[in-house]
């Protein structure tokens, strides 16, 4: 895909909605980056390394934004993020070829879109805070630290609705958890791909504008205005129609 003017005005455009809508829930967007980038048929290696790269300035702006209004607990936290920093540096070392590498990101892309819609239907309450054992937040910090170095995202939307599934957590400390966990993976994944060989930069000046102006803003409002279930509707419709195209192509 030939980086033209035209081209990077509509993906930063797209990115700063892309920011906006995530970051309002705690998340930093990869899935949504690596969809947008998938529309335009952008090679794997740009695609992963970009969608990292926004992923670690969108969930800092996030993770500052919920920490800010209180609802980063730490207890939760941090046994997620001690397993899943090495096991996403071995995920962003794994070679992955094209054809596999668009399988695997539809699979996530559908996962992710479901995830939304479903959560977006739930009307159960906010559940209350149930701290889960070591043995179960250690392994699985691990397992989803592997697939997000893997495939170029930080975690959170295979992190989040377990938390809430598992009554760990209530939707904004969830929010939190996730902005941490994927700041902290997205950095251990982008070192993988450095160390593999597999880091891939183009023009990202204007996305990184696009994703910062969105990510302060729909942080914000996340955090202290609203919970966001029409926006998970949208989220999940976005991702399934591209994922559609990926298992498509």
């Amino acid at each position: 895909m030939e980086f033209s003017f035209p081209v990077i005005a509509i993906v930063s455009l797209l990115f700063l909605g892309v920011a906006f809508l995530y970051s309002s829930v705690g998340h930093g967007g990869a899935s949504g980056y690596l969809a947008v980038l998938s529309f335009f048929a952008f090679a794997p290696a740009f695609m992963s390394t970009t969608a990292l790269i926004l992923n670690i300035l969108v969930s800092a702006t996030a993770l500052i934004a919920f920490s800010k209004a209180k609802h980063l607990e730490l207890g939760l936290t941090w046994p997620f993020i001690v397993t899943s920093i090495p096991a996403a540096f071995l995920g962003g070392l794994v070679p992955v070829s094209p054809r596999v590498y668009q399988l695997i990101l539809a699979s996530v892309l559908l996962f992710a879109g479901l995830r939304f819609l479903l959560e977006a239907r739930s009307s159960k309450g906010e559940p209350a805070l149930r701290l889960p054992p070591l043995l179960i937040s250690l392994p699985v910090g691990a397992l989803v630290g592997f697939v997000s170095g893997l495939v170029g995202v930080g975690g959170g939307i295979f992190l989040s609705p377990l938390i809430l599934i598992m009554n760990w957590a209530d939707a904004k400390r969830t929010a939190a958890t996730s902005a941490a966990f994927i700041l902290v993976n997205s950095i251990s994944g982008i070192s993988g791909r450095v160390t593999a060989g597999t880091f891939a930069l183009g023009p990202l000046l204007p996305f990184l504008i696009a994703a910062f102006i969105g990510g302060l803003l729909g942080s914000h409002l996340g955090a202290v205005r609203y919970s966001g279930r029409t926006i998970r509707r949208l989220l999940g419709v976005v991702l399934l129609v591209a994922a559609a195209k990926l298992f498509v192509t």
